[in-house]
């Protein structure tokens, strides 16, 4: 270990040595030695740079990657807490229906969707055994989104107010005027047989009338965007922009009569 130690400083020594002998010689023996050694200088520190911008580049695309990572579990988790805040509001609304109702409501929640193109349905998570059946009402905190026409022990099939096959019987809340609200399997229901002189406007709130015993008198369906006229000239018709995103119900309430 001394030996080595002996060697190395020696090692030293002499290259310091060379050095100063090299720049205590004349300008005229010193530059051509400089010239020689020029190029070598030259081509080691240009292998140095490269050999550390490899190490750099190596490091930084390790340290580039482990934050990426960090800012993706970040995103995750934010976006898991904003969801989870999302549901605790509409859930708390639904809470605040349930609770405030003059008619008894079931919770439940949207597992599926329609498995078809030419209806419009939900699945949700409640049945038989929880007490709901076929043709019962089915609303959110918003307002109308349809009725139960299917039921099995723990789940139940409900057809939205957007399709055609169903049908209910609507008010325009300001002037009293009723008629009958129906799908279109678009984003819009329409309200027709309307008399021609049915007192009627744009942004007018339609509710359920309380004809039929399936849904409960007062229940807003949605508001009066487009008002039209029947091809035979007798009647009107209005189109109805309903209050119920039904694309994206993800909790709903079944009442119990």
């Amino acid at each position: 270990m001394f030996n080595l130690k002996n060697k190395l400083l020696i090692s030293w020594v002499i290259i310091w040595l060379c050095f100063f002998i090299l720049f205590s010689l004349s300008s005229a023996v010193r530059l051509p030695i400089l010239n020689i050694l020029k190029y070598p200088l030259i081509l080691s520190a240009a292998i140095s740079r490269e050999a550390g911008g490899l190490i750099f580049y190596h490091r930084n695309f390790t340290q580039n990657r482990s934050l990426r990572n960090e800012i993706d579990l970040l995103k995750q988790r934010l976006n898991a807490s904003e969801e989870a805040s999302l549901e605790n509001e509409r859930l708390k609304k639904m809470l605040s229906l349930k609770q405030g109702s003059s008619f008894k409501v079931i919770m439940a929640r949207v597992i599926a969707g329609s498995a078809d193109s030419w209806s419009s349905s939900i699945i949700i998570d409640k049945g038989n055994s929880s007490g709901i059946k076929r043709g019962m009402a089915v609303i959110t905190y918003l307002g109308l989104a349809g009725r139960v026409v299917e039921t099995t022990n723990s789940t139940s099939k409900i057809m939205l107010i957007s399709d055609p096959d169903l049908s209910v019987s609507g008010m325009v809340q300001r002037s009293r005027q009723e008629g009958i609200v129906s799908g279109t399997l678009g984003a819009n229901l329409i309200m027709r047989y309307l008399p021609e002189d049915s007192d009627i406007k744009i942004d007018d709130k339609v509710v359920t009338s309380g004809l039929s015993r399936v849904y409960p008198k007062g229940l807003l369906i949605g508001s009066v965007i487009d008002l039209g006229r029947e091809y035979s000239g007798l009647s009107r018709y209005a189109i109805i922009k309903p209050a119920v995103n039904l694309s994206s119900i993800e909790e709903a309430l079944v009442i119990i009569p």
